[in-house]
C-alpha cells in the first residue's frame, strides 16, 4: 500500500486522473491524502468531487478556502466572485450530496509521522492542539445550525490566538489559519494581504515562525508562489496546476515525487 499527498487540484480533473496514471495509484490498494481547494478556478470540479467522494476512505481531504467558498455560495453565503468556476457543482442534481459531504471534511488530518492541513499552522499550537481546534471547526460545521457559522465565517479579525477567544472569533481564527494564512509573526499575528513568497515587515513564512519541535511533519498547500517546497519538517505541495504550473503527489513512504504538467485555466498573477 502507498499514499500519495496531492497538492491543490481546483477543478483540474483531468490532470488528477493523469497524475494518479503516472503514480501507479490503485484505489484497492492505495489511498490519497488531499491538501483541500479540491474545487474552483479549474473547469472540472464536479467530476472532481464525485471523483473523490467516490474513493470514500481511500482518500483523505481536508478542508480549503474555495471548499468552504462552495459550501458557503451553495447556501447562498457570501459573496459570488469573478474567477468562480464552481457552476457546474451548483447546477447538478447531486449538489446536495455532494457539497454536504464536503462540508463534513476535516480541517486537519494525522496519521503516522505526518500531519496534513490546508495552509498552515500558528506558532503556538502544536500538532495535538491544532488538531483538537480543528474538530471544534469541524463540530460546527456538522451541527444542524451550520448554516449560523458560515455567515459568522467570512472576515480577517482577530488576527492572532489567544486562548480567551470565544464563540466565532475563535472560531474564525482557527479556520483563518489552516486555511488562508501564508505568513505570520513569531508571536502568531498573521498578515493576510501578502500572496507572494517574500514576507510583509515583520513576519515570516508561517512554518518559519513556528518553533522546531519532534512532532510529525506537516504537508500542505495553498501557496502557489511558494511552489513545491519540501524539507524534513515540511511538504508544501501546491505547484499552481490551475495557473499554468503542474499538479504534484509526493509518496509520503518514501518521499517519491510525482508531476503531471497542467496547460493552465487562468492568467498568472490573477490568484
Amino acid at each position: 500500500m502507498a499514499t500519495y499527498a496531492i497538492g491543490d487540484v481546483q477543478g483540474c480533473y483531468d490532470e488528477l486522473r493523469a497524475l494518479l496514471q503516472r503514480t501507479g495509484f490503485d484505489a484497492a490498494r492505495d489511498r490519497l491524502w488531499l491538501v483541500g481547494d479540491l474545487v474552483n478556478r479549474g473547469p472540472k470540479s464536479l467530476e472532481v468531487l464525485r471523483y473523490v467522494r467516490g474513493l470514500g476512505d481511500r482518500a483523505a481531504t481536508v478542508l480549503g478556502n474555495h471548499d468552504l467558498h462552495l459550501v458557503c455560495r451553495y447556501e447562498g453565503i457570501g459573496r459570488q466572485r469573478e474567477s468562480d468556476t464552481f457552476g457546474d457543482v451548483l447546477g447538478a442534481p447531486d449538489a446536495r450530496e455532494l457539497v454536504g459531504w464536503l462540508r463534513t471534511r476535516q480541517l486537519m488530518h494525522v496519521e503516522g509521522r505526518y500531519a496534513m492541513v490546508h495552509a498552515g499552522l500558528l506558532p503556538q499550537w502544536t500538532i495535538e492542539r491544532a488538531l483538537a481546534l480543528g474538530r471544534e471547526v469541524e463540530a460546527a460545521l456538522a451541527a444542524p445550525g451550520y448554516r449560523e457559522f458560515l455567515s459568522n465565517m467570512y472576515g480577517s479579525a482577530p488576527v492572532e490566538w489567544s486562548d480567551a477567544l470565544t464563540g466565532w472569533d475563535r472560531l474564525r481564527v482557527i479556520v483563518n489559519a489552516m486555511t488562508r494564512m501564508r505568513f505570520s509573526t513569531r508571536e502568531g499575528a498573521m498578515d493576510f494581504h501578502a500572496k507572494g513568497a517574500r514576507p510583509p515587515s515583520g513576519h515570516l513564512a508561517w512554518f518559519e515562525a513556528r518553533p522546531q519541535r519532534e512532532e510529525p511533519a506537516i504537508v500542505c498547500g495553498h501557496w502557489s508562489t511558494l511552489g513545491l517546497k519540501l524539507t524534513e519538517r515540511l511538504a508544501a505541495l501546491d505547484t499552481g496546476c490551475v495557473w499554468g504550473g503542474a499538479l504534484t503527489a509526493l509518496r509520503l513512504e518514501d518521499r517519491a515525487l510525482y508531476q503531471e504538467p497542467c496547460k493552465g485555466y487562468q492568467p498568472v498573477g490573477a490568484e
